[in-house]
């Protein structure tokens, strides 16, 4: 029996999108990388345990992994959607928190509680906001348990772009925040706001922060005593702001250079009218999430959208340039990585989010531990936020500015945590990347955070395939449909 044209492209149209798939399911790469050997140890600071420098001769990979790293991995789900915290023993789930609709940074505290940030797309609790709104904070954690031991919280009119991203301990039993939605920097002690430092302090701001995605404020890690490391997604900049001076340094400082990409979206402002914004070179960062102080005038930072983690160093002009970059990881390109953490071997923690992924890279670039977030998630998608290696997390170095030890208000020096291990500009791999295929690449991104089925390795061209695949079967329909409803002509009538 002869197919009619409707049939065969509906044939056509399935099979490119069965073909597409399976190619692309064949094709990926494995993400479960670890086991005894696999990796470094990673001591703690404090526990006496040498940390590999290479001093002796020996290299990071010389000695054995333990039989179980410990991995805290904050798990943003979907979009806000099904958020967990994950505690790994080695690469098996030994705990899980899944009370909140988006996990964020997480990081451990001396008592062994988890401290996490995490929004709620839906509260009554809701102050002088009309219920329902959003909520979003931090909480403390038992892990054993899973239970919420304490939470700062406040309402939000909507949960996107305005989520708290990270806090960070401040050494003194205060917390500092990041508050995304509108744009300032906190700090809570017992439970009440001490300081803040708000954005419109250094870029020209909306009248209403709260109204538009300005600046995305995404990470904060204390530095020193009073001082901040501040991650400014939008403007590609990093900031170190002090308690009672404001910004004492940027990275990636504004040298004029386009403004196209902090502009679009109805981000950075052009309050005074003068055609340019306080912007950085996308091609040193771009819309980075998570920078690690390393000390010594060195910072690690997770390159979104430059799908690489690049270590940046300051030159002897002020300004701040790439001395080790890594874009891939077990052959697989890093696609939107939202952390990075040097670890005392000399390793590297990656938070690999939309390959659902958390891996751990060698100086070299070589994968030695990896596993795959989405396959261990009960609910939802699996796209994971950030990630600490434990006992230590993610410590930094000392801010040095113009000398190497922080000083109090009083002039009196502050002891602060060892500088870790630094990264040699030989030792740099890959480079920037490009954009992708903008429209595509903005539906997959869509795509993969709204529906859990979707696998970690479907890109632009699968669904451009797949997409031709659904028309092929839609045309081929319709023409099918139409031919058994014509009726034949009989007699010349």
């Amino acid at each position: 029996m002869d197919v009619s044209r409707g049939s065969a492209l509906v044939l056509l149209g399935v099979g490119l999108v069965v073909a597409t798939m399976a190619v692309g399911a064949a094709t990926a790469p494995d993400r479960s990388v670890g086991g005894v050997g696999a990796s470094t140890p990673t001591p703690s600071p404090s526990d006496g345990t040498p940390i590999p420098d290479g001093s002796d001769g020996s290299t990071p990979t010389d000695a054995s992994l333990p039989d179980s790293p410990q991995t805290l991995v904050g798990v943003q789900g979907g979009w806000v959607t099904h958020g967990s915290v994950l505690g790994y023993d080695g690469g098996d789930v030994a705990w899980r928190n899944t009370q909140a609709d988006g996990y964020f940074e997480v990081s451990m505290l001396d008592n062994g509680s988890v401290l996490a940030a995490f929004a709620n797309e839906s509260s009554d609790e809701c102050g002088d906001l009309t219920a329902p709104c959003a909520r979003t904070g931090y909480r403390i954690i038992d892990p054993g348990s899973g239970e919420i031991l304490s939470e700062y919280s406040f309402p939000v009119g909507t949960i996107t772009n305005s989520e708290v991203h990270a806090m960070d301990t401040t050494g003194n039993g205060g917390i500092v925040y990041t508050d995304m939605d509108a744009e300032r920097v906190v700090v809570v002690e017992n439970g009440t706001e001490v300081w803040e430092w708000r954005a419109s302090e250094f870029y020209e701001a909306p009248e209403d922060p709260t109204s538009r995605d300005w600046l995305h404020i995404n990470d904060v890690d204390t530095i020193g005593d009073g001082r901040f490391l501040v991650s400014v997604r939008n403007a590609n900049q990093i900031l170190v702001v002090e308690r009672g001076e404001g910004v004492v340094e940027v990275i990636n400082e504004d040298t004029g250079t386009s403004d196209d990409n902090c502009l679009k979206s109805d981000r950075l402002v052009d309050a005074d009218g003068d055609g340019d914004v306080r912007c950085g070179d996308p091609d040193v960062i771009k819309e980075q999430h998570n920078p690690q102080w390393l000390g010594n005038g060195a910072v690690l930072v997770a390159d979104s959208e430059n799908d690489r983690v690049v270590e940046l160093h300051r030159t002897e002009n002020g300004s701040w340039e790439p001395a080790w970059v890594v874009d891939e990881a077990s052959g697989l390109e890093l696609f939107w990585p939202r952390d990075a953490d040097r670890l005392p071997n000399g390793n590297t923690l990656i938070t690999d989010s939309r390959n659902m992924r958390v891996v751990e890279v060698n100086p070299q670039g070589e994968t030695v531990w990896s596993v795959p977030v989405d396959e261990h998630v009960e609910t939802g998608s699996g796209i994971p936020y950030e990630a600490d290696r434990l006992p230590y997390g993610e410590f930094a170095g000392s801010y040095d500015g113009d000398s190497e030890t922080p000083a109090d208000g009083n002039g009196t020096a502050t002891p602060t945590r060892t500088p870790l291990p630094q990264m040699n500009a030989s030792d740099s791999v890959g480079g920037p990347t490009g954009d992708g295929i903008p429209v595509l690449s903005l539906a997959v991104a869509g795509i993969q955070g709204s529906v859990a089925q979707v696998p970690f390795w479907f890109r632009e061209t699968h669904l451009a395939v797949s997409a031709l695949g659904v028309v092929l079967v839609l045309v081929g329909g319709v023409d099918h449909l139409r031919s058994t409803r014509a009726v034949p002509l009989i007699g010349g009538e």
